[in-house]
């Protein structure tokens, strides 16, 4: 007896080992294992660049930092200038275009319309030095701005209207000996204020995310995983993941959830069949602009009043400009529902020149490409910004204006106020004719919502999109949705069924019970209950 349990426990601990060693041998942990691993671990840089000889003389300019950077990290230059973050474009394919250069050089936008002609300006968000509208050298290293993303000190900024330039308080010997990989204060200083101020454009990028809280994004979350930008955004060689479709047109180089999360993340199969058509951010993504507001309507049309001779502008209770004269009235929302709309990762876009064929409706400037029947489009929550801008009505193109200047008397609206000057001088700078007269037009530009990722017991529930009354997916109507939508025939045919059903249940239970009764009834039935 012995000799038999000391044979089934040898056995039990063969299978035991077995077991174990080819579950160690098959298992791959995932990315996102991989990632909770990474991250509770934070990085400490091996290098002091406080001791390198070559940041100890003094800077003068910023391109003598860019020099001195240069000398150590050789060939870096090149890649930077290769970047779509540099060359403010990039070659695209767009159906019904074929290939393309587009970027702000040549992209219109519902905000500030365009870069061309108002650099001095906007260039406070590129990664160069010395940009305006005569000069820049786009194949000059000494332009290339390496603080502007490298700085760890938190104090590096650029200057207003400097074309690029730091402002003149920056330390700038301090900021590089004090260098390391991009954070999100990096990212976030052009990212969370494009458009002119925090959380203008995007709606979901904002300066809450410099430390934000689970509440506002579980990924980025200080007391969570506190997840930099370039985390998901991966980079290789300064080529950076991740488009932004207000400019990008091709389904490529794009950071998305499953790069972690796998395309079946939920345990529940339900769950997971909805990812086939549904994009992630749909769900977990509720609510943008959680914390400050973001800016949702512009009409350029009141731009122009003066009270005294003078610009004036007009505040909400949250210090929100509802009116600037420079640039008209707005409209803001906070803790907003995205509005839907099907997505196959590519666009088309309003190109400065483009004919409007039709003024009677608002003009799209992006157009998110996609729908049920094509097998790659997906429902993803967007901002739409509506805005009322300048156009050409001889033309019938999208008038870009002149806005910025340093001094009245050059055509710049924000100087002179002039809508006809501006309008003229502006489509001088781009090459374009202007026909002399002015009017203005609707235009749409589409933002997809990306951030702002809610803890899992704040996701959108069921019956917020399968409703018959407020639904979230209501303007989505090219396919049938369960307790959405009414059909005859689906109603019909259901009730059908569940009617047949219970026919059939009836019928069965019927057999059954005379089935019952006639065996009981039957004499062998009878003889047995006698023996």
């Amino acid at each position: 007896m012995k000799k038999i349990v000391l044979v089934l426990l040898l056995i039990g601990l063969i299978i035991f080992l077995s077991v174990k060693l080819l579950t160690t041998e098959n298992y791959k942990p995932t990315a996102l294992s991989l990632l909770e691993e990474k991250y509770p671990k934070k990085e400490t840089s091996s290098v002091d660049h406080s001791q390198f000889a070559v940041l100890q003389k003094k800077f003068n300019t910023p391109q003598e930092v860019t020099e001195a950077c240069i000398s150590c990290h050789t060939e870096r230059d090149k890649e930077i200038m290769r970047s779509s973050h540099w060359n403010w474009e990039r070659e695209e394919y767009i159906a019904g275009r074929g290939i393309v250069d587009i970027g702000k050089r040549n992209a219109v936008n519902n905000f500030c319309i365009g870069v061309e002609g108002n650099e001095q300006s906007c260039a406070k968000c590129h990664i160069g030095f010395g940009m305006t509208s005569t000069t820049f050298s786009f194949t000059d290293s000494k332009n290339i701005d390496c603080l502007v993303c490298h700085d760890n000190t938190e104090t590096y900024v650029k200057g207003n209207e400097l074309a690029g330039l730091p402002d003149p308080s920056v330390d700038l010997n301090y900021v590089s000996q004090h260098v390391g990989k991009p954070k999100r204060s990096n990212c976030g200083v052009c990212h969370f204020f494009g458009g002119g101020g925090n959380n203008v454009k995007h709606g979901d990028l904002e300066s809450a995310l410099f430390e934000p809280s689970k509440d506002v994004d579980v990924h980025m979350a200080v007391e969570g995983a506190d997840l930099q930008c370039i985390d998901c955004h991966l980079t290789e060689k300064h080529k950076i993941l991740g488009k932004m479709y207000s400019l990008s047109s091709m389904n490529k180089d794009r950071s998305t959830c499953e790069e972690c999360h796998t395309e079946n993340p939920h345990k529940e199969d339900i769950l997971n069949e909805h990812t086939y058509k549904v994009a992630c951010q749909a769900c977990h993504i509720p609510v943008y602009a959680k914390v400050n507001a973001t800016k949702t309507a512009w009409d350029w049309s009141t731009a122009g009043k003066l009270k005294n001779g003078q610009p004036y502008e007009e505040d909400d209770a949250d210090g929100n400009h509802t009116y600037l004269s420079i640039k008209g009235s707005f409209k803001w929302g906070k803790n907003l529902k995205p509005e839907y709309i099907w997505f196959n990762g590519t666009a088309d876009h309003y190109l400065l020149g483009d004919v409007i064929n039709d003024t009677t409706k608002p003009l799209k400037i992006n157009t998110l490409n996609g729908s049920y029947s094509d097998k790659d489009s997906k429902i993803i929550p967007v901002k739409i910004h509506r805005a009322i801008q300048p156009f050409d009505p001889v033309y019938k193109v999208l008038i870009q204006p002149k806005l910025f200047a340093d001094k009245k008397g050059e055509g710049a609206f924000w100087q002179d106020f002039d809508w006809r000057r501006s309008s003229a001088v502006g489509m001088k700078d781009v090459k374009l004719p202007f026909s002399g007269k002015f009017s203005f037009i609707k235009t749409e530009m589409y933002w997809p919502v990306n951030h702002m990722v809610s803890t899992k017991d704040k996701t959108v529930q069921c019956n917020e999109c399968h409703s018959r009354n407020n639904s979230r997916l209501a303007a989505l109507t090219d396919f049938y949705m369960p307790a959405r939508d009414y059909s005859s025939f689906v109603e019909t045919a259901g009730i059908g069924i569940i009617l047949l059903t219970l026919f059939g249940v009836f019928v069965h239970g019927t057999v059954r019970v005379f089935s019952s009764r006639k065996r009981k009834a039957s004499p062998n039935n009878q003889n047995l209950s006698g023996v």
